[in-house]
């Protein structure tokens, strides 16, 4: 029998793995953090006028995804249905106003009124179609407030795994923490620091959508494949889901095809979703609502296959036939 690793054999393994894994995470994290750029953003030009085209392309190429409004109102009327970030305005004499909608990004927000700026070479006139929430102007709060309901998940699952044997205690027991993180959560983002915009009901949906989704397939995983299982998907659903879920900026803001990548996860989906229904009253909601409700679909999927496989067979029983067990009796 081979003898097992003395401790300090032991912690040397372990500070190896664990500065292994910080440095693959932090440079991951903060590589993508850092390569934030506008990268076919949807914008508007009112009237198609040429010049702010060519000088839009010219100063940035490749950045903006430019299509044409007939007039303003038509302008606002996409940026209230998400189908652009902002809307360059000319104006005779060389001037330019700017229409955006710094809810579906702040980050973004800026990031147009920075280059309107550029291009006339002098502060332009900005209207705010859909203002971003009163409470938190910059979307930094929201950021903040949305890696907790992540970091939550994958440890709800490390635990369901790790402490609840059974199949079907770990389906229960992640439905209902499911249920009870976006009771509490949604209370605590919608009203107690008022981060997110919308009603608490709608916003708790979404929570309970996202932990459903993220905890149930950690937990499905772990359940079917052991530890293994369980760091496949917190790799998936927190490693590679959270830098690529755009809640910090904008999906089209990452590097791509990563940006649309990151909305096929959970936390993509779910960063999009809040936006879209908080401020846009659920314009572009159907796609990520989607892709959250097929996640839990797998995520309880899985569950019901561990439960199925850690049931407890019937005990075999023997049933003697009636004649034979009279025969011995009387003996």
């Amino acid at each position: 029998m081979a003898a097992s690793a003395s401790p300090r054999a032991e912690a040397r393994n372990i500070l190896i793995i664990v500065a292994i894994v910080q440095f693959v995470i932090g440079g991951w994290f903060s590589w993508s953090a850092s390569r934030a750029a506008p990268r076919d953003l949807p914008v508007l030009v009112v009237a198609g006028t040429p010049a702010v085209v060519d000088a839009l392309r010219e100063a940035a190429p490749g950045a903006y995804e430019i299509k044409d409004a007939a007039d303003e109102d038509a302008a606002d009327r996409a940026l209230r249905h998400r189908e652009a970030y902002g809307a360059f305005v000319p104006r005779s004499g060389g001037e330019l106003d700017l229409r955006i909608a710094s809810a579906a990004s702040p980050v973004v927000a800026q990031t147009l009124i920075r280059q309107a700026g550029e291009l006339t070479g002098k502060p332009v006139r900005v209207t705010d179609v859909v203002p971003a929430d009163a409470d938190d102007r910059h979307g930094a709060g929201a950021a903040m407030g949305f890696l907790p309901l992540l970091i939550t998940a994958v440890i709800a699952a490390l635990l369901f795994v790790l402490k609840v044997a059974g199949g079907r205690a770990r389906l229960l027991g992640v439905v209902g923490f499911a249920v009870a993180s976006g009771l509490v959560s949604s209370l605590g983002l919608t009203h107690v620091s008022g981060v997110l915009p919308g009603g608490y009901l709608a916003n708790a949906a979404i929570v309970a959508l996202l932990e459903l989704a993220m905890a149930g397939v950690i937990t499905g995983l772990g359940s079917l494949i052991g530890p293994p299982g369980v760091a496949v998907g917190a790799v998936l659903m927190f490693i590679v889901g959270n830098p690529l879920s755009g809640m910090a900026s904008a999906p089209e803001m990452l590097p791509q095809p990563l940006g649309t990548v990151g909305q096929f996860l959970p936390p993509g989906a779910a960063a999009t979703l809040f936006r879209s229904v908080g401020s846009f009253d659920g314009a572009g909601a159907g796609g990520p609502m989607l892709v959250l409700a097929v996640w839990s679909l797998i995520g309880l999927g899985l569950l019901y296959a561990g439960a199925r496989r850690t049931a407890p067979k019937p005990a075999s029983v023997t049933v003697s036939d009636p004649l034979q067990a009279a025969a011995r009796s009387s003996r």
